[in-house]
C-alpha cells in the first residue's frame, strides 16, 4: 500500500479531478444523457491512463530538475522513492491501456490515439523553449472533452460543443498553471527555463492569467448557448465566474503563500461543480 501510495503521488493522481470531470461532461452532453455502464468505464479508464502516462513522462523528464529546485526535490524520483526506470514502465503500461481502450471504443478513437499520446508527452519537453508551454499544457487536457466525445459518437459529428468545451478547458489550465508557476519564476530564470513568470514577470503574468480564465467563461457561455443547455448550466457557469474570481483574489504579486489553494482547491471545485450542474441539466 505504501508503494501504490507513491505511484499515485507521483503521477498526481488527485489532480485527475482537472480533465476528467471535463470529459464526463462532454460524454453525458454527447449522449444526452447517461452513457452505459461500458462506455463510462472506457472513457475513465482512457483519461486517467492517459494522464498517468503525460505525468510519470514529465516526472522523468524532469527529474534532473525537480532535484536541483528545493521546492520539488523530494518528489519521488528524485527522493530515490522510484526509480528511474519504474517511472518509465508505468508509462509505458499506462500507454498500452489507453491505445487499448480506444481500440476496444471505436476506429476513429484508435486511429487518434498516438496523436493524443504525442501531445501528452510532448508537452513535458516545451518549457526548454517556449514560454507558451502553458497552453500547451492546456492544450493537454483539453484533449479530455474531445475524446469523451469521439468516444461516444465514433465521428466528428457535432463536434463545435466539444471543441468550445475544450477551448475552455484550455484556456482555465493555462490560467491556473501560469500562477502556479509562479512560485518558480526566479528558478526557471536561473536555468533558462521558459515560462510566463520567467519571461514577463509574476505581476504581469497574473494579469496574463486573469485574461485567460475571461476567455475561459466566454466560452463556456458560447457553449451554453450552442448546445442548447438549460439552468444548471447557467448555475455552473456563474459558479464557475465567482470561484475563478476568488482564485485570482488569493494570490499577489507580492504574497504567493496561497498559490496551492488557489490551484488545487478552486480549480478542483470548479471542475466538479461544474460537472455536477451539468448532469442535473442534461439529465433533468
Amino acid at each position: 500500500m505504501g508503494k501504490l501510495h507513491e505511484y499515485l503521488s507521483l503521477v498526481k493522481f488527485s489532480h485527475s479531478v482537472f480533465a476528467l470531470p471535463f470529459a464526463l461532461i462532454a460524454l453525458v452532453i454527447a449522449e444526452k444523457g447517461m452513457p452505459s455502464p461500458k462506455l463510462l468505464l472506457f472513457v475513465v479508464l482512457a483519461a486517467v491512463s492517459a494522464r498517468t502516462a503525460a505525468m510519470g513522462f514529465n516526472r522523468w523528464v524532469d527529474r534532473d530538475l525537480d532535484a536541483a529546485n528545493p521546492r520539488t526535490r523530494g518528489r519521488e524520483i528524485p527522493s530515490g522513492k522510484i526509480s528511474p526506470r519504474a517511472a518509465l514502465l508505468l508509462v509505458a503500461l499506462s500507454s498500452f491501456v489507453f491505445i487499448a481502450v480506444t481500440y476496444a471504443l471505436n476506429p476513429l478513437a484508435f486511429r487518434l490515439s498516438p496523436v493524443v499520446l504525442g501531445v501528452l508527452l510532448g508537452y513535458s519537453f516545451t518549457k526548454r523553449f517556449t514560454w507558451a508551454c502553458h497552453l500547451v499544457l492546456g492544450l493537454a487536457l483539453s484533449l479530455a472533452p474531445l475524446g469523451a466525445w469521439i468516444a461516444s459518437r465514433g465521428s466528428l459529428e457535432g463536434i463545435s460543443i466539444p471543441i468550445l468545451l475544450a477551448l475552455a478547458v484550455l484556456t482555465w489550465v493555462a490560467g491556473f498553471d501560469v500562477i502556479y508557476s509562479c512560485q518558480d519564476e526566479s528558478f526557471d530564470r536561473g536555468l533558462g527555463l521558459q515560462s510566463i513568470p520567467a519571461r514577463f514577470g509574476i505581476p504581469k503574468s497574473l494579469r496574463i492569467s486573469s485574461l485567460l480564465h475571461v476567455l475561459t467563461v466566454l466560452f463556456l457561455l458560447i457553449l451554453g448557448f450552442v448546445a442548447g443547455l438549460g439552468l444548471f448550466w447557467w448555475l455552473g457557469v456563474g459558479f464557475t465566474a465567482l470561484l475563478l474570481v476568488y482564485e485570482h483574489r488569493l494570490v499577489r504579486p507580492d504574497d504567493l503563500s496561497k498559490v496551492q489553494a488557489a490551484f488545487f482547491t478552486m480549480n478542483g471545485m470548479v471542475s466538479v461543480l461544474l460537472a455536477m450542474l451539468t448532469f442535473l441539466d442534461v439529465l433533468l
